[in-house]
C-alpha cells in the first residue's frame, strides 16, 4: 500500500488554510506545512517570514491516486486559493506565500501544466495565472505548532477570518471528496 502513494507539494498562501482543506480530503493520507524551494538548509519560520530564504509556505500531500488523483488534487488547490495573484493571498504579501505546485513525478507536473493551459485558455480567473509548477526542491517540515493549526485553534482570528471560508468553499464545492 505505501508504495503506491504519491507526493506532491503545494503552495497557496498561508499553509495553515490550505493545510486545512486538505486535512478533509478522501484520498489524503497525510498533510505535513513546511517550507520548499528556496535555498537554506532547515529554514524556521521566522527565516521563512523575511523573504530571504526563497522558500514558500507549503503542504506535502501524501495520497491515494486510487482514491483521488493529481487533477482532484488541482482542482480543489485552483479553487481555494487565488493563482493571480503573484508572491501574496489576499493580505498575506511575500515570496513565501506564492503559488506553486511542487511535483515528484513527471505525470504530476503534465497533469499542473494541462491544467494551467485549459485554465488560461478559457480565461478562467480573468487575469493571467502565475502559479510556478517546479520539481519540488529543498523541502524542510514547519515547526510543530504549526502542524494542524487550524484544528487546533478554530477561534483563532486569521483562522475564523481566513482558513475557515476556504475549508467551507471546499467543503461546498467538493462536496463528494470531503472525508467522513
Amino acid at each position: 500500500m505505501k508504495d503506491d502513494l504519491q507526493t506532491i507539494v503545494l503552495g497557496g498562501g498561508c499553509f495553515w488554510c490550505t493545510e486545512a482543506v486538505y486535512v478533509k480530503v478522501k484520498g489524503v493520507v497525510d498533510v505535513e506545512s513546511g517550507y520548499s524551494n528556496g535555498t537554506a538548509e532547515q529554514p524556521s519560520y521566522e527565516q521563512v517570514c523575511t523573504g530571504t530564504t526563497g522558500h514558500n509556505e507549503v503542504v506535502k500531500l501524501t495520497y491515494d491516486p486510487k482514491q483521488i488523483s493529481t487533477r482532484q488534487i488541482l482542482e480543489i488547490f485552483f479553487v481555494v486559493h487565488d493563482p493571480t495573484q503573484l508572491n501574496r493571498q489576499g493580505n498575506d504579501v511575500g515570496t513565501q506565500y506564492r503559488s506553486g505546485i511542487y511535483y515528484t513525478t513527471d505525470e504530476q507536473k503534465q497533469d499542473a501544466d494541462d491544467m494551467i493551459r485549459l485554465m488560461s485558455q478559457e480565461k478562467l480567473f480573468g487575469k493571467p495565472i502565475v502559479t510556478e509548477v517546479l520539481p519540488l526542491s529543498n523541502y524542510w517540515p514547519a515547526e510543530e505548532y504549526h502542524q494542524d493549526f487550524f484544528e487546533k485553534n478554530p477561534y483563532q482570528g486569521y483562522c475564523v477570518a481566513v482558513a475557515g471560508p476556504k475549508v467551507a468553499k471546499f467543503r461546498k464545492t467538493f462536496a463528494e471528496l470531503v472525508r467522513a
